[in-house]
């Protein structure tokens, strides 16, 4: 069993998974738009929505994370609801990601050791997602 993340867009989902897929190196789920799915007899289905995107995954180091476009009329909070934190035991790939995910985006917390571990920072990225960094060598991670 497992907890997967969802993460909404506001109309720039294909981007974004774009970009995790290039920074994670791996593939994402067959992107699945809102044209794609069954119409709906009782709704006529706005032009403009088509091409957005209801639903896609990529398997990010292990772990599923999904993503969808937030349909037009549904509210939308970017990136204040959820943090997404990476904890490995290979401070040279924590240090690769960190630097792919902060182009574009914003440091909250610089990589550098912390009282719990070698290399923790924070990061806001270019489409306002919160990461956080973690290295776990087995000994300070809490």
């Amino acid at each position: 069993m497992a907890v997967d993340v969802y993460l909404n867009f506001n109309g720039n989902c294909r981007d974004a998974v774009e970009f995790y897929a290039q920074v994670f190196d791996t593939e994402a789920t067959h992107m699945t738009t809102f044209g794609e799915a069954p119409p709906n007899p009782d709704y006529q289905l706005p032009e403009e929505v088509k091409h957005l995107i209801m639903h896609t995954r990529l398997n990010i180091l292990g772990s599923n994370v999904m993503f969808s476009d937030v349909f037009p009329e549904m509210p939308f909070i970017e990136g204040n609801n959820i943090s997404l934190a990476i904890v490995h035991n290979d401070l040279e790939d924590i240090k690769k990601l960190f630097h792919k995910l902060q182009e574009g985006g914003k440091v909250v917390m610089e990589l550098q050791e912390t009282f719990w571990s070698k290399g923790y920072g924070s990061l806001e990225d270019k489409f306002g997602i919160q990461w956080q960094f973690n290295y776990d060598d087995g000994e300070q991670f809490m």
